[in-house]
């Protein structure tokens, strides 16, 4: 087993999902997505899975619901910080 391989953060999934949702995979560099990346999931607890489905087993619609809540809260968040941190360096 190799666990890089083997082991994931399901909201790594959902942080993914949540960026192209808002169409920031197209409008932003690599370098500005993975720190969106890091600052977001820094804020969430990780829920690490082995498969994808597992997740479609063991948890609820409603807790499903509650974590792509988190997520979109904390990428609000963690863009706000980048943006500013943009803006200010920008001056």
């Amino acid at each position: 087993m190799k666990l890089d391989d083997d082991i994931h953060n399901y909201y790594e999934h959902l942080v993914l999902e949540k960026i192209e949702q808002m169409g920031l995979d197209k409008s932003e560099d690599q370098d500005y997505l993975a720190d969106l990346c890091c600052l977001t999931l820094n804020q969430v607890p990780p829920r690490y899975i082995r498969y994808e489905v597992d997740m479609a087993f063991y948890v609820s619609p409603n807790e499903r619901h509650q974590m792509e809540m988190n997520v979109a809260t904390a990428l609000n968040k963690a863009k706000e910080f980048l943006d500013k941190k943009r803006s200010d360096h920008n001056r």
